[in-house]
C-alpha cells in the first residue's frame, strides 16, 4: 500500500508560480508511474501531468503545456509539479497519484493510489 501526501498549495496571484510536492511511502516509489490530477468545483477530476518511473517520459494536458513541469526524485520518493504563469482557471484541488502501469495514462481509473489533495487558488 502506497501513501501519498501532497504539499505546497496555497493562494497566488495570476502570473505567479507554485511548486507542489508529493511524498510517497509504503511502496517502491521508483516502480510507479506518477501523475497529478486536479478538480475544480463542480467539475470532473482531470489529468494534469504524468511522469514515468525513470523520469524519461512525461505527458501534459494541453491547458498546462509550456507552463507546468513535472519531475521526480526517486532518492527522495517525491514527485513535484512546478506551476508557472498561473491562471485563475488553474484554481483546483490538486491530487498526486501513483500507477503500477508502465505507460503514462490520462485515465483516472487507471491510477491505483491517491493523495488527499492540496488546494491551489489563483486570484485575478
Amino acid at each position: 500500500q502506497v501513501q501519498l501526501v501532497e504539499s505546497g498549495g496555497g493562494l497566488v496571484q495570476a502570473g505567479g508560480s507554485l511548486r507542489l510536492s508529493c511524498a510517497a511511502s509504503g511502496g517502491t516509489f521508483s516502480r510507479y508511474t506518477m501523475g497529478w490530477f486536479r478538480q475544480a468545483p463542480g467539475k470532473e477530476r482531470e489529468f494534469v501531468a504524468g511522469i514515468s518511473w525513470s523520469a524519461g517520459r512525461t505527458l501534459y494536458a494541453d491547458p498546462v503545456k509550456g507552463r507546468f513541469i513535472i519531475s521526480r526524485d526517486n532518492t527522495k520518493n517525491t514527485v513535484y509539479l512546478q506551476m508557472n504563469s498561473l491562471k485563475p482557471e488553474d484554481t483546483a484541488v490538486y491530487y498526486c497519484t501513483a500507477d503500477r502501469a508502465v505507460i503514462i495514462t490520462t485515465v483516472r481509473r487507471s491510477y491505483d493510489y491517491w493523495g488527499q489533495g492540496t488546494q491551489v487558488t489563483v486570484s485575478s
